[in-house]
């Protein structure tokens, strides 16, 4: 059984395609084909049509809930007698290696961007604040990059801190996937935008019971919003590999990639490699720490096997 339908006892309601895309008849498509090419990430099925039936519809849903938020804001400040600005809306978007979660972020950045209400939206992912190399090498943990155990959880914890109290020019660390690393002295800074979406694989995960048994603040406890882009376990290992193999003629032929010594691997090779990838990090991974979190989301897209976006489970308020 899935996470939900349309029953009174499920906490979400599930939307096919076309009826979430009817929400979209009087909206104006704001982005073309070269907008799709550059917001599109290696591998994901996207075109205009996507765009149009379930991002567009979805970026007006919540720049709706921003407005309420607004709204809710200007009334909790009357009513303290204060008047102070409100903070940054903060959207999370979760998902498998491979499955379309920073297509869905970037899109959603664009599309925000054009609505009078949001022109400021700022995206940043979750990789800045994974331990450099050469620690998850000293803790023997580089072949569990990407679960929850490499991150600087306290440095992710201080910075969306102080994005939700209101703090100008709040900086977070730069990661580069050609080096796979931190890049040093690189940062992002981000100075209160409208929006802010964060993007990555664990982003709602709940905090972590400490060592006397309290538990504190987890990131998505900031989240005002919150997406899981979903897909069948066999789908995204498929999509995994065949970019594997896009970047091994692609990014992977750089010098300076760390992948570098996987763009002389033959055809075979490439394939055995990227699923012994997989198997042994990337799915253990969705499975004991990145899919559990999926029934937090406050939306599940989810995807069909061709990349596609074919249902929706809209948590129900």
């Amino acid at each position: 059984m899935g996470l939900g339908d349309n029953s009174a006892s499920s906490p979400f309601v599930g939307l096919e395609r076309a009826t979430w895309a009817r929400l979209s008849d009087e909206l104006e498509q704001p982005l073309d084909d070269a907008d799709v090419r550059r917001l599109s990430a290696l591998g994901d099925k996207l075109d205009l049509d996507e765009v149009r039936e379930v991002y567009l519809p979805l970026s007006r849903l919540l720049a709706l809930y921003v407005e309420g938020t607004d709204s809710l804001h200007s009334v909790t400040t009357r009513f303290l007698g204060e008047h102070r600005r409100r903070t940054p809306f903060v959207i999370g978007v979760a998902g498998s290696v491979a499955v379309g979660k920073s297509t869905t972020a970037r899109v959603l950045q664009e599309l925000l961007r054009r609505w009078p209400g949001t022109p400021k939206v700022d995206l940043i992912t979750t990789d800045g604040f994974l331990h450099p190399n050469a620690e998850l090498t000293r803790r023997g943990i580089m072949d569990r990059k990407g679960f929850p155990e490499s991150y600087d959880q306290k440095a992710l914890l201080r910075f969306i801190t102080a994005v939700k109290s209101g703090a100008s020019h709040v900086v977070a660390p730069k990661y580069s996937h050609l080096t796979y690393d931190i890049l040093p002295g690189e940062q992002i800074v981000v100075d209160n935008p409208d929006v802010l979406i964060v993007e990555g694989l664990n982003v709602l995960a709940p905090a972590r019971p400490r060592a006397d048994g309290t538990v504190g603040l987890g990131l998505s406890d900031f989240f005002d919003f919150s997406i899981y882009v979903d897909a069948r376990t066999r789908d995204i290992e498929r999509w995994y590999v065949d970019r594997f193999m896009r970047l091994r003629s692609g990014a992977f032929a750089d010098p300076a990639s760390y992948f570098h010594r996987y763009s002389q691997l033959g055809d075979a090779e490439a394939v055995s490699t990227a699923l012994d990838i997989w198997k042994r990090i990337n799915e253990p991974n969705l499975r004991e720490n990145v899919r559990p979190t999926r029934g937090r989301a406050g939306l599940v897209l989810s995807k069909d096997a061709d990349h596609s976006i074919h249902h929706m489970l809209l948590r129900k308020l």
